[in-house]
Order: structure tokens, then C-alpha cells, then sequence
């Protein structure tokens, strides 16, 4: 078995993870119902056509092609870093958490039109965009990323 099989499996538990949650919110709620958890977060349905914090949602459809092949390109690249750089565990891993994630809302791009997102967390009234198990990998995957960019390099 391959040595990168299991960052492919991480990204793949990511992926499921993300799809479940999205189905169960799906089937809890309509869109924009809210269900306050606690003072500062709420679980709510909203349908995010744009990228990141809705970033172009309402640019009128061509982004979700934009989008789409975005993702495609960058899955394809992430698969091709995960095999060569397999042994570097920090990289890999943050690689494997953005594949995950970019995965798991390119399929509600595809199947949906939109991307689910349904944690929202605020302070009062000062709301932080509503966000997904995909983002969540997304961010601490780069987090990761940016860390192991300090390291220093062997050689």
C-alpha cells in the first residue's frame, strides 16, 4: 500500500464528514432557519454561491463555473504534492485537509449550485460569515501550510 493512502483518507474522512453534516442540516432546516446553540453560535442554513465569506455570490452564475474549475485544478495539484512530498508529515497533512475541504464543497458546487453552510458564530450583532466542515479543513489546512513554510528546510 501506498505511503500516501492515508493522507487520501484523511481528505476522504474530511469529505464524508462534510457531506453528512451538510445532509443532516439539509434535512433539519429550511433555508435561512436559525437554531440558537449558545449567546455567541447559531446552527443555521444558508446556500453560499460565491467562494470564501461569500465572496462573489451575487455575481449572477458564471462563478460557480469559476469556482468549479478553481477546485478541479487545485484538487488535481494537491494529489500530485500529496504523492511526492508524502513523507513530509506537517505538509502533508495541511495538503490532505484542503483536499478534503475543496472536495467536499466542489461536490455541493456540482450536485447543488451552492455550497451549505450552516455554523454561525457572532458577538451580539456583529455576525461572522456562516461556514462549513470543508471551510473549517480549508483554514486549519493552510494554518498548517504556513507553519510548516517556517520550518527549515533539510539540505
Amino acid at each position: 500500500m501506498k505511503a500516501s493512502f492515508k493522507w487520501f483518507l484523511l481528505s476522504a474522512i474530511i469529505i464524508a464528514l462534510d457531506l453528512y453534516t451538510k445532509h443532516l442540516v439539509q434535512q433539519a432546516f429550511e433555508y435561512a432557519d436559525r437554531l440558537t446553540i449558545t449567546s455567541y453560535f447559531d446552527l443555521v442554513r444558508y446556500h453560499n454561491e460565491g467562494a470564501a465569506f461569500s465572496f462573489l455570490a451575487g455575481a449572477g452564475g458564471w462563478q460557480k463555473w469559476f469556482f468549479t474549475v478553481i477546485a478541479a485544478i487545485a484538487s488535481i495539484f494537491i494529489v500530485y504534492l500529496l504523492k511526492k512530498h508524502h513523507t513530509e508529515k506537517l505538509f502533508s497533512l495541511g495538503l490532505a485537509l484542503v483536499l478534503g475541504g475543496a472536495l467536499g464543497n466542489l461536490y455541493d458546487r456540482v450536485t447543488l449550485g451552492y455550497v451549505v453552510d450552516f455554523l454561525s458564530f457572532h458577538i451580539n450583532d456583529l455576525y461572522w460569515p456562516a461556514f462549513n466542515v470543508a471551510d473549517s479543513a480549508i483554514s486549519v489546512g493552510v494554518g498548517i501550510l504556513l507553519l510548516d513554510s517556517f520550518k527549515p528546510k533539510k539540505g
